[in-house]
């Protein structure tokens, strides 16, 4: 799956650079059929609240018009920054990040969405716990709450748990770059293996993507990201191939065998 992967970015980056890319469905606060791609410019000035309100709205819509294939974005800048144009088509995708938010912060906000009807969630989050100090239990145990908050108030959706990204350690420009550099890469991939355990748990989905973004060192790789935190295009075109990937052969998957099941118990 690796190299496939990296294999799709290269043709996407070509495809990318001849303008080729087309968009998939956005919501949109007004009553048209898509849903509101945010003004990420403008989030910049915003407080922590007023972007949950915007959240809020967004999520409103979509729980109003019931769009089709609603797929949603839960996490950090990391989702909130995904360019909309590269996200997979064939979904309506509903962006739920806010920049700087922790695995508690998301915890406490889930309830946003309580309304809409996602055929899919993505959840990634916890670096910025990392960056903070957290412990790993404290991180763990609101992964869990947050699988078992999704799992009780959506029940059809499939909830896929991604895993954190490494960072680009010494070469990383962040202006955070001292408190990222005392998270070592080796921590976070200990993390996601107990975070892929967790999921197995719970019975919901894990998505490994982090041996995607790593150089030989074990580090974010140059290319993928922006300041040794944060993703490039070039990184949101590997991740996006990775949602493509994923969707088509484990998502797919079990929405047949779940159909099946159905068709049985009819």
């Amino acid at each position: 799956m690796l190299a496939v992967i990296l294999l799709i970015w290269q043709q996407q980056k070509l495809a990318a650079f001849f303008g080729i890319v087309t968009s998939p469905e956005q919501i949109n606060l007004n009553n048209s059929t898509q849903i509101a791609t945010p003004d990420l410019g403008r989030r910049h000035q915003l407080t922590y609240q007023e972007w949950v309100e915007i959240l809020k709205q967004e999520a409103k819509v979509a729980a109003d018009q019931r769009p089709p294939h609603l797929t949603i974005l839960a996490g950090d800048s990391l989702s909130l920054w995904f360019p909309p144009e590269l996200l997979p088509e064939g979904k309506t995708w509903l962006n739920q990040g806010i920049s700087g938010e922790t695995s508690n912060g998301l915890l406490n906000r889930l309830k946003i969405f309580d309304r809409t009807q996602p055929e899919v969630i993505f959840v990634m989050i916890g670096i910025n716990d990392l960056i903070r100090g957290m412990s790993n239990e404290e991180i763990l145990d609101n992964q869990r709450q947050i699988i078992n908050y999704l799992r009780k108030t959506h029940p059809t959706a499939q909830i896929v748990v991604q895993s954190i990204l490494p960072h680009g350690a010494e070469e990383a420009s962040w202006k955070g770059r001292d408190k990222l550099l005392a998270v070592a890469n080796s921590r976070i991939q200990e993390l996601n293996q107990q975070l892929q355990s967790i999921s197995t748990k719970k019975g919901v989905k894990y998505l490994d993507l982090y041996p995607l973004f790593t150089n030989k060192q074990g580090n974010l790789r140059r290319e993928f990201t922006t300041d040794g935190l944060h993703l490039s295009p070039e990184g949101y075109i590997v991740w996006r191939s990775a949602l493509q990937i994923y969707g088509e052969i484990e998502l797919k998957s079990q929405q047949e065998e779940d159909g099946k099941r159905l068709k049985v118990k009819g």
